[in-house]
């Protein structure tokens, strides 16, 4: 049996985050007695704990945490000194508290063979799409994945098989772990899909993080695998590896897996897979842009490594075709002839362009409406001002939320929300900020019946790692009513 703890009352702070919850769902199926609480909790991740019976709290309270009396408390990264319950817990000894990544590496890693997924965008995308690919070829993976995936029974599952599916990142693993989370993890193959400057609130530059990455990539045992996109430069310059073998994926000639005939609709895209000179599969599926093709490559390679390095092209894709994609990851909310409503994770200015270039290239004759809310710790800062600038510039209009928490950042060092519209205007961009949602909401609305009654299509993309204040159900739910 792979996990020898004996039956424990878990207590996750910070439940609402996608790991931490889709980890509680995971330790609840395993026999635990399994509780949370979180400052407030949205949909996807409420959703998905109601479903699962499991028992929350909205707000911290250190005397229902004394009453509770669990065994072990996982304290979120999100969670920081200050918070009753933490501070409560310090006063308190005699309870364990420890982060998510070594919970899950103490108890369900240990015995399995990993694989981390990791890179600054599209990780649990590549992870859901390799958790899959190793279900539909009976292989009975295990995964965790933040993040909610439609083609698997939830984002954190333990299989029969030996392979666990993890996606990990460099951030600090909590405020008393600075270890980059995927340090814990064990791996056995990791896969890069891209690198870039992220997280700015702990990391001073790509430098900084490169490093972090340098020191996942030497714990890979002499016999696994790195597995990494082999168009990205940030990567390529850390491949001073001897103890490994490196696989990479790509467009350019030199990849060892290239992506071939690209092409996309409204209805997905095509590509063709050739390993090594040899055309391994091609995939026809519901998914857009080249970056969620780089995706599919990466993962369907590091499945095939898993499984038979020595023959590759053996292993099954056509699954591919029947991949779903993963809830908040272009997710399409709402669809008439004339308006379509999307929803994205997307924060980062590098992703969203990618996303706004495809979809100006498939949706012809649209007005693309972004609504952007600034809420990651990087997003709202002035990291990227600029950069910002020349991703919205492939919308038609930006709509800009309210900057979330701003009264944590000094001025100086915000995003300017002021500035980025004014620029984005001059470049033809008709940008607007809110410091209200409910009002970008408002203002949405009535641009939307004014595009109806001037019979202009419109797609409206909602880039979000939060809730945007709840704006998005609001909107569907008013469109559905007329």
């Amino acid at each position: 049996m792979f996990l020898k703890i004996v039956i424990v009352r878990i207590y996750f702070l910070g439940i609402g985050g996608t790991a931490m919850g889709n980890a509680a769902l995971m330790f609840k199926s395993l026999g635990h007695t399994v509780i949370g609480s979180d400052e407030s909790l949205y949909p996807p991740m409420s959703e998905i704990l109601e479903e699962g019976n499991l028992d929350y709290y909205e707000g911290y309270d250190p005397q229902r945490l004394a009453k509770i009396a669990p065994d072990l408390v996982i304290v979120g990264n999100a969670i920081s000194r200050g918070n009753p319950e933490v501070e409560w817990l310090l006063t308190n000894q005699s309870i364990t508290m420890m982060s998510l990544p070594q919970l899950l590496s103490e108890f369900i890693l240990k015995e399995r063979t990993p694989i981390v997924i990791t890179g600054t965008h599209g990780k649990t995308t590549t992870a859901s799409i390799l958790a899959y690919l190793l279900k539909e070829n009976d292989l009975s993976p295990s995964w965790f994945i933040g993040g909610s995936p439609k083609s698997l029974p939830g984002g954190a599952f333990i299989g029969d098989g030996s392979t666990f599916v993890i996606e990990g990142d460099e951030y600090d693993s909590a405020f008393f772990d600075k270890r980059s989370k995927f340090i814990h993890y064990r791996p056995s193959i990791v896969a890069v899909n891209n690198l870039e400057m992220d997280h700015a609130d702990i990391f001073r530059d790509i430098t900084d993080i490169q490093r972090s990455f340098s020191h996942l990539f030497k714990i890979i045992p002499s016999n696994g695998y790195l597995v990494i996109n082999g168009d990205d430069p940030n990567i390529n310059a850390l491949l001073d590896i001897s103890w490994c073998q490196v696989f990479k994926v790509g467009i350019g000639e030199a990849n060892d897996l290239r992506i071939h005939s690209f092409k996309e609709d409204e209805n997905g895209a095509s590509f063709n897979l050739i390993y090594r000179g040899t055309l391994w599969g091609t995939v026809s599926w519901g998914l857009n842009g080249l970056y969620n093709a780089r995706n599919a490559a990466i993962a369907a390679l590091s499945a095939a490594l898993s499984e038979d390095p020595e023959h590759v092209i053996d292993f099954k894709l056509k699954a591919l075709d029947g991949f779903k994609g993963v809830k908040r990851r272009q997710e399409q909310l709402y669809k008439t002839k004339d308006l379509v409503v999307i929803e994205d994770f997307a924060h980062h200015p590098s992703a969203i362009e990618h996303i706004l270039r495809s979809i100006r290239t498939i949706y012809k004759g649209y007005e693309i409406i972004a609504c952007f809310e600034p809420r990651s710790n990087t997003a709202r800062s002035n990291l990227f001002q600029k950069s910002f600038a020349e991703s919205f510039k492939y919308a038609d209009a930006l709509m800009l939320g309210r900057l979330h928490r701003a009264n944590l950042l000094a001025v100086e060092a915000r995003l300017n929300c002021e500035v980025l519209c004014t620029e984005l205007l001059t470049t033809g961009v008709k940008a607007r900020s809110f410091i209200c949602n409910d009002q970008l909401l408002i203002e949405l609305e009535a641009l939307l019946d004014q595009n109806f009654s001037q019979r202009k299509k419109s797609l409206v993309i909602f880039f979000t790692n939060g809730s945007f204040g709840g704006i998005l159900p609001r909107l569907v739910s008013a469109l559905e009513g007329k």
